[in-house]
């Protein structure tokens, strides 16, 4: 049996820190870079990244919809980048929120999970508003094979808190209500039965908002992976990722894109050295 994600995870975390490098070539970056707006720039934007962060931290974060615009030429482009990235030794996170049942699911986890798959990722984004339960194919399909999923649970943006925040009720009518992130986050984590350690179904909670708001406390989320977007450009600091996840900042995810991107080519990999070593420093690597 592989090595599980979250074990793979722990090790990338402890090595190299938390922060995650996100791969978001923007029509404005490309512009921003010197780079068409073809596939072929996308795929140098990429490449480019992969150089500049292999060997500074151990995790990105490739945003699917920026190649995907391009159609198969664009995928293709995604699959050098993937390919690239692996091979340097980085974890792939294929940020691509799918969501859907059954077998549609189960077409995404081989798509995007599947060993040998073109489009093979360490991970995957995926999203629970199907019913938590609808993810239950791909999960079943990652673990064994040593691969992960984050689900969509609170999100920084201002559209998802109402849904999200919404309370239903869990099981019996005498029970008390829970949020939806609640729910969602019971239902996705009990498909993932680990020994204690950090799991492989891990969580999207963005750094800018109020987990309490959301209830998911320390305690719920002690095993889970968090990757957590809203870092750099969205406003949350180094500094923010024990203020914001408490005892729960080893277990972090801190992705970041923009606020590395915007350095440029020749600043990047400068940038990404800088920001590596600030959250090494906040905890107290």
């Amino acid at each position: 049996m592989s090595l599980s994600f979250g074990a793979r995870l722990r090790t990338v975390l402890d090595e190299h820190g938390p922060l995650c490098v996100g791969i978001d070539p923007h029509a404005a970056l490309l512009d921003a870079w010197g780079l068409p707006q073809t596939a072929e720039g996308v795929r140098a934007f990429g490449l480019t990244v992969i150089e500049a962060a292999a060997g500074r931290v151990g995790m990105v974060k490739p945003q699917v919809s920026f190649f995907e615009r391009f159609g198969s030429r664009g995928f293709a482009a995604l699959e050098d980048v993937f390919t690239a990235a692996r091979a340097a030794g980085l974890l792939v996170i294929a940020d691509a929120k799918r969501g859907d049942i059954g077998t549609t699911m189960a077409g995404y986890a081989q798509a995007w999970l599947e060993p040998g798959a073109p489009l093979e990722s360490d991970a995957l984004t995926i999203s629970p508003y199907l019913g938590g339960g609808s993810l239950a194919e791909a999960i079943a399909r990652a673990l064994p094979v040593g691969k992960g999923v984050f689900v969509l649970a609170a999100t920084s943006n201002p559209e998802g808190a109402p849904l999200q925040t919404a309370l239903v009720q869990h099981g019996r009518t005498d029970e008390p209500q829970e949020t939806v992130a609640l729910r969602v986050t019971r239902d996705v984590t009990a498909l993932d039965p680990h020994d204690g350690a950090l799991g492989s179904v891990g969580l999207v909670i963005g750094a800018t908002i109020d987990r309490s708001r959301f209830a998911l406390d320390d305690n719920t989320l002690r095993t889970v992976p968090l990757l957590a977007p809203g870092f750099g450009a969205q406003g949350a600091t180094p500094d923010d990722l024990r203020l914001r996840f408490g005892t729960l900042a080893g277990n972090v995810l801190a992705s970041e894109s923009r606020s590395i991107l915007s350095a440029g080519p020749d600043r990047i990999a400068a940038t990404i050295d800088e920001r590596a070593a600030r959250y090494q420093e906040v905890m107290g690597g």
